[in-house]
């Protein structure tokens, strides 16, 4: 599988692993967050073929010229989950149509949240990296250092000036952004490079200026690890504390001494948690 539509937009897949999954559903797809791409889980997936896991990462909605729609309300939150959705259906004969393992990362994570509270039936686990719960999020906004970490959230909420400075000498401020961040330089520049491309990151900036229309994440009942790194600089305490409540089947927390990045700085603590979720019992 290399793509898959929907709306009349086209999104690219990277599939990696067996051509045909075991009947137990392992399959695993994985969401990026802002500003990567489908190369932030490049050195998750050999781990998790290695397994035979069949791994699908898409490049998601505004990421890749095919799916890049004009309109701020074209990225609202139910818009990235129906995409995910979408490309469930659209699993080729030969895969596994039973529930999947899905795994986000930061605005991936969001995105995955998101879907596992609107579609459980669909998932066999849930592994999220980095992102809190968004109600708990939410929550910390009021009586924590969350509204603080987040104030380039409402710089990205401004026309034109944000992907203009990070854009601006081919990438430079965005590069060096995400080197301050805790990411390593090359990765910086690949990301940097990547929406070089006109239009690429005015589109991955849509995703923050949908946020009036994103509504609200409820509560999620599929199995679900949620793995932070305890220097991530991105989250409060007391939204990665809040987001246990929000998960009423099993759940399970893993702290892990690095910052935000960390399909990319610990791929194999990554691997690790994918493989203990997909190996466990099954959801009843």
């Amino acid at each position: 599988m290399d793509s898959f539509s929907r709306a009349g937009l086209h999104f690219r897949v990277a599939d990696h692993g067996p051509s045909s999954a075991r009947e137990d559903g392992a399959v695993v797809v994985c969401l990026h967050g802002f500003p990567q791409g489908p190369e932030a889980y490049d050195a998750v997936v050999p781990r998790l073929t290695a397994a035979g896991l069949r791994v699908l990462v898409p490049e998601q909605r505004g990421y890749g010229a095919g799916a890049r729609p004009p309109h701020r309300r074209d990225y609202a939150l139910p818009e990235l989950v129906a995409d995910v959705l979408a490309l469930l259906d659209a699993l080729p004969d030969g895969v596994s149509t039973g529930p999947v393992h899905l795994v986000g990362h930061d605005w991936g994570g969001v995105v995955a949240w998101a879907f596992a509270a609107a579609h459980p039936d669909r998932l066999a686990s849930l592994t999220v990296l980095s992102q809190a719960h968004p109600a708990a999020y939410r929550a910390a906004m009021t009586n924590s250092s969350q509204a603080w970490r987040s104030t380039y959230v409402g710089f990205f909420q401004l026309p034109v000036l944000p992907e203009r400075l990070l854009t601006a000498g081919g990438g430079r401020l965005l590069a060096a952004s995400l080197r301050r961040s805790g990411l390593p330089t090359d990765l910086a520049a690949g990301y940097a490079r990547r929406h070089s491309a006109p239009g690429s990151l005015r589109a991955a900036l849509g995703w923050y200026r949908a946020l009036p229309f994103a509504g609200g994440v409820g509560r999620v009942d599929v199995p679900t690890t949620y793995v932070r790194g305890t220097r991530d600089p991105f989250y409060a305490e007391a939204a990665v504390e809040g987001t246990a409540g929000r998960v009423r089947g099993p759940f399970r927390r893993v702290d892990l001494d690095t910052g935000h990045w960390i399909p990319e700085l610990r791929p194999d603590a990554v691997a690790e948690a994918v493989l203990a979720a997909a190996q466990g019992p099954d959801r009843t």
